[in-house]
């Protein structure tokens, strides 16, 4: 077996470091290490290998973190799994109100006339219908730069990757003009989430506008189409089997991927996802994150990032410890736990100088005894008249973040209300205690905290500062969009950054709603503002953090609101207004 079988075979397992690996005991593991840059390094290691699986699992910071499609239920049919499916025929009436709203098609029009020519956007989903007109020129030519499809394997893998396979603009050309395209250019996208994303961002202009229009139609298109999970992570994190999910490590190598595209000061890269995760400490020290807020202050690229539709999911518990309560009774947190509920995994993040100890009552009245962990500790329960366990894992300073983590996995929960006990061992200290379910799709039930709190409810990878993220606002009575997560980070820094249209938005699939159409749209609005300062030579060396405060001191500030907040960030999108705020400068 070489580095790609590895990658692929569900009997490797996949292990991020951030430190360097000798060539010995990647040998001596039966492992393949595979560098992202000089930052990390992902690693495929034979799980017959690992002396103790459980000890593999309790490295939680290495364990790539799964992430779920940001596509909203209410404007996408039937299951709740994520998989977009159309609410109207393809030709619905295209509804440029978002594209007016934020000032993107005035900009578009003389005298700027910016639609993103000379800028790469990369998509990093579910792949592209490259055959659709919606992504051609005018001449019937294909705007697609290159799509890396990381799920076919019959093809040749990009230079310095060792799976999928890539096609370049000259293959999809010969596609097109085939008989059987797929034939040529054996890449698809079976759910439709990057089709969708990417009309919305890059979408050529049909009949002048009026047949369809996207934020940055003249724009070079890159996509990246991520491959499934691995079996045994979506077994680790007990994930329903039909929904979509995709692994950490997938997505940072997409990222290197996209970033190989930027000529610096001449030829500037975009980078849009759409996808998001409830895992994680919530205050961007997760690998994926790190990794996207390095490249987010480089020259000639941004990074936009989308803020979740876990808003009013009911998935995030707070609890604020008062030093002067000198509180000694346990909270008591309560999960309705849906009928169809096959397991889930939950997170606790304790802030210092406390720490916790927790214990589980069952619907029946079962009850764990208080767990206090120390510094690699892990303990596993069962019910005597109960199917379910509990494995609780922690760590009192959890190395990424510094705070304290408790992780529990409960496997098959008995419907009902589960109630968990936590107590601060530490008394007289303020703190606080935030605990996360997953996101809505990767529960198989019902399942939402009786107590929750709508806040802190961005998923990750947005929190980095370096990166765009985006909420999603309703163009149609200017408010907050409901399902829309909502800052700010755990440790109260700001987030996300703006709010976009994420509404009832014209895709080329019909309108969707969500806030990965309104991170399009913001990354259609970022290569607008890319050709402006890098392609047209006015700031041949902006990065994405400069991109971002540009586009901070331009958004529209309502008078009805205070900012930064936690629904707006520092207001909506703007373009005219970014432009305003430079002249004179």
């Amino acid at each position: 077996m070489d580095c790609k079988e590895f990658s692929l075979s569900n009997e490797y397992f996949d292990v991020i470091t951030d430190y360097p690996l000798q060539s010995s005991e990647v040998q001596d593991l039966d492992a393949c290490a595979v560098a992202v840059e000089n930052l990390f390094n992902i690693v495929y290691v034979n799980r017959n290998s690992i002396e103790d699986l459980e000890d593999y699992f309790f490295q939680y910071r290495s364990i790539p973190k799964l992430y779920g499609l940001m596509q909203s239920e209410n404007t996408a049919v039937g299951t709740g799994t994520g998989v977009a499916t159309a609410v109207g025929p393809a030709g619905t009436t295209f509804d440029a109100a978002g594209l007016i709203d934020t000032g993107i098609l005035r900009v578009q029009q003389e005298p700027l006339s910016l639609t993103g020519r000379g800028v790469v956007v990369c998509i990093i989903d579910t792949g592209i219908d490259y055959t659709l007109p919606v992504f051609q020129d005018g001449a019937g030519n294909s705007r697609i730069r290159s799509i890396w499809d990381q799920t076919v394997q019959t093809g040749t893998p990009p230079e310095g990757f060792f799976f999928g396979s890539e096609y370049r603009r000259e293959n999809i050309q010969q596609a097109l003009q085939a008989e059987d395209p797929y034939a040529i250019v054996p890449s698809r996208d079976e759910i439709g989430h990057g089709t969708e994303l990417a009309s919305v961002a890059v979408g050529s202009r049909i009949d002048g506008g009026s047949g369809f229009l996207g934020a940055a139609p003249n724009a070079e298109i890159v996509v990246v189409k991520l491959k499934p999970c691995k079996q045994y992570l979506r077994d680790f994190y007990l994930l329903p089997q039909n929904v979509p999910a995709y692994s950490e490590t997938d997505l940072m190598l997409a990222v290197q991927y996209a970033e190989g595209f930027a000529d610096q000061f001449r030829r500037p890269v975009v980078i849009c996802l759409g996808v998001g995760t409830s895992y994680g400490d919530h205050e961007g020290n997760s690998s994926l994150t790190r990794y996207l807020n390095t490249v987010g202050g480089r020259r000639s690229r941004a990074v936009v990032v989308c803020g979740g539709n876990e808003g009013n999911a009911d998935h995030h518990f707070q609890a604020q410890l008062n030093a002067e309560e000198n509180r000694r009774e346990p909270l008591e947190v309560e999960v309705r736990v849906g009928e169809n509920e096959k397991g889930f995994l939950m997170e606790f993040w304790g802030s210092a100088p406390n720490v916790f100890t927790v214990s589980a009552r069952s619907p029946g009245g079962e009850t764990t005894p208080p767990v206090r962990l120390g510094l690699r500790e892990e303990v596993t329960y069962g019910f005597v008249y109960e199917r379910t366990r509990i494995s609780v894992k922690g760590e009192i300073v959890e190395p990424s973040s510094g705070a304290e983590l408790i992780l529990l996995r409960i496997q098959d929960p008995t419907p009902g209300i589960w109630t968990f006990r936590v107590e601060a061992m530490e008394t007289g200290t303020a703190g606080e205690l935030h605990i996360w379910l997953p996101i809505r799709q990767f529960l198989s039930g019902d399942t939402y905290f009786l107590t929750p709190s709508p806040y802190v409810t961005l998923t990750e990878p947005i929190f980095g500062n370096n990166v765009i993220g985006v909420s999603a606002y309703n163009v149609a009575n200017n408010g907050v969009y409901i399902n829309s997560g909502r800052g700010f980070s755990r440790e109260g820094k700001i987030f996300p950054t703006l709010a976009a249209p994420g509404v009832n938005v014209s895709t080329v699939r019909g309108k969707r709603s969500g806030t990965g159409v309104a991170a399009a749209m913001c990354a259609g609005a970022v290569a607008q503002f890319m050709e402006w300062a890098v392609v047209r030579g006015n700031n041949d060396v902006v990065s994405g953090r400069e991109v971002r405060n540009y586009f901070i001191r331009g958004a529209d500030r309502s008078t009805v609101y205070s900012y930064p907040n936690r629904e707006w960030g520092y207001g909506s999108l703007n373009m005219v207004g970014t432009f305003d705020a430079l002249i004179g400068v």
